[in-house]
């Protein structure tokens, strides 16, 4: 008898124990601190660097908005070279990438060299949040990702909470330049120890075939849209001409983009994805993530510093509220879903707090009790903690083993997209109601100047340069005006997350509420293929049944006439 085999790689050859799982993912905890605290540490001196770089608060915005953007349109490259090439060496190349343009922004010498090593920040960016949720996939299945999330809550702690805390102390004592050189020594532990550390199952090699012309659509209809929404209402009119080229623009590249990815043999952002309803509900809900994440993190260092007078290591004091929130509720919700398998109702809970967090924030004055405000930072942390990595988790455990880099990146990409477009409309929102507020009280900025004499000309002029002013710094009279201005401001611009945050909460509500596997995704991946032996075998056994059955029933005839002759004889 003919036996048939296929060389299936079995699921106990994927397996590891916890043993093993940590010592892979000590490399890859550290890449991801490496990340964050080249980033974290920046954002407590971000009004100060762009008041020393003569910025206005259409440079602040870009100098954040250009990481995001790149990181966004990065994000899917990553995840489609993820499902293509080695995982490992891509991690690797995304950490020097992120590494030596932090070390190169920190020689800046005006807004526009800032923003663009900040780009090329985002490059690597985009491959350190795609790659790592992708190498968790291969080494940890969903269910019992919970129980792993204490690591990522202790790197999360020290990065998030630290990072701003080193970089105000930093800035305070030897200027805001050297918070992009602290992340160098991190960064060549983690390559060397990523190397030792990291080992990722076996793949099957597969030609990289990337969609260049994608990207560059892509690239150019976001690019054109934010541009827009920056300069827009200062240097030309809402509804100008310069509108209409660049949203008329902006349009044709989507358009373009959309058939492009029809067309190609491996599009960069596969539309067939959304044929998943998990998918399509979780990328709705990652835009408002996206913004109420980096919204809150861009606007609230504003607000400690130019609506409260706070210095750059007292503004990364008053953000821990925030990153409590975060921290507690993603690591204790981590936690409580490996225990119970359970994830809609803490999603759900996740996007109501988005909701509460955002309004309450748009509540804000300068002279609200810190308390109320450490509360509502609170509220706004723990619905990203509770919604941010479950998402691209619920993806995942429905996600093709063949598609978990694509379907990963994606909803990480419209998150960092939901991210960019956020900050930017909300920066947009700030600039323009500060300027209605300066100009409505121009009578009491007047006053306060003219009694200040010769400081004061200097700082008229200043002012009318449109360059941020360093609240902290400002005579008592004229930083109370500012101080109410920004507050007002920033309060409006929290508004604009609103809405984005109520859709969250309709997209997670309709989300499919399928359970947790615990196969890893090398696991799922061995054990689809043992499943598509499992039918060749059976198929090639039909084949040769009506031939065993042909000869069964000639035997089995053959024994029947012989009985009969038996008998009759």
């Amino acid at each position: 008898m003919a036996t048939i085999t296929s060389p299936v790689p079995t699921v106990a050859e994927t397996s590891r124990s916890p043993r093993q799982v940590i010592e892979a993912l000590i490399g890859l905890l550290l890449g991801m601190f490496v990340s964050m605290l080249a980033s974290t540490v920046v954002s407590t001196s971000l009004p100060v660097i762009v008041h020393d770089l003569s910025g206005d608060q259409a440079a602040y915005t870009w100098v954040v908005t250009a990481t995001l953007l790149t990181t966004a349109i990065s994000t899917p490259v990553w995840g489609k070279l993820a499902d293509l090439m080695n995982r490992k060496v891509l991690f690797q190349v995304s950490i020097l990438i992120f590494v030596l343009a932090t070390a190169a922004a920190g020689f800046s010498q005006n807004p526009g060299m800032l923003i663009a090593f900040r780009a090329v920040q985002g490059l690597g960016a985009g491959g350190l949040a795609a790659l790592s949720q992708v190498i968790m996939a291969d080494i940890i299945s969903p269910r019992e990702r919970g129980r792993y999330m204490g690591l990522f809550g202790a790197v999360m702690a020290v990065a998030t909470v630290g990072g701003p805390l080193l970089g105000g102390v930093i800035t305070d004592a030897w200027g805001w330049r050297w918070n992009f050189f602290v992340a160098l020594p991190f960064a060549v532990a983690a390559l060397f120890i990523v190397q030792r550390t990291l080992h990722l199952p076996a793949r099957e090699s597969t030609r990289a075939r990337i969609d260049y012309l994608g990207i560059v659509l892509l690239s150019t209809a976001v690019s054109l849209l934010l541009i827009w929404v920056t300069n827009a209402g200062t240097s030309y009119d809402w509804w100008s001409l310069p509108t209409l080229l660049m949203v008329g623009g902006a349009v044709v590249a989507a358009v373009l983009f959309v058939v492009t990815e029809l067309l190609v043999a491996e599009p960069l952002v596969p539309l067939t994805l959304f044929r998943n309803r998990t998918f399509s509900l979780a990328v709705v809900a990652s835009i408002a993530t996206g913004i109420a994440m980096f919204g809150a993190s861009v606007f609230l260092a504003q607000y400690m510093q130019l609506a409260r007078g706070a210095t750059p290591t007292e503004a990364g004091l008053m953000t821990i509220p925030l990153i409590a929130g975060l921290l507690l509720a993603s690591v204790g919700v981590g936690q409580l879903i490996s225990r119970f398998g359970r994830w809609k109702p803490y999603l759900v809970v996740g996007g109501v707090l988005l909701v509460a967090g955002s309004y309450l924030l748009s509540t804000i004055s300068y002279d609200t009790n810190f308390v109320v405000v450490s509360v509502y930072m609170f509220l706004l942390g723990a619905g990203v903690g509770m919604t941010m990595q479950n998402l691209v988790l619920v993806v995942q455990n429905t996600a093709d083993p063949s598609q978990i880099g694509v379907s990963s990146s994606g909803v990480t990409f419209f998150r960092s997209l939901g991210g960019t477009i956020g900050v930017s409309v909300m920066g947009a929102a700030l600039a323009a109601k500060v300027a209605e507020l300066v100009t409505a009280r121009a009578a009491d900025i007047g006053a306060a100047l003219h009694a200040l004499g010769a400081q004061g000309a200097q700082l008229a002029q200043q002012l009318q340069s449109g360059t941020i002013p360093q609240v902290s710094t400002l005579p008592d009279g004229i930083r109370q005006i500012f101080e109410d201005v920004y507050a007002q401001g920033i309060s409006h611009s929290f508004l604009i997350a609103v809405p984005f945050a109520i859709i969250s909460v309709l997209a997670i509500v309709f989300l499919p509420n399928k359970p947790l596997t615990r196969m890893t995704n090398s696991e799922r991946a061995a054990a689809s293929e043992a499943d598509l032996a499992t039918v060749t075998v059976a198929e090639a056994m039909d084949v040769l049944a009506p031939a065993t059955n042909d000869d069964a029933d000639a035997a089995a005839a053959a024994d029947s006439h012989a009985s009969r002759g038996t008998v009759s004889r």
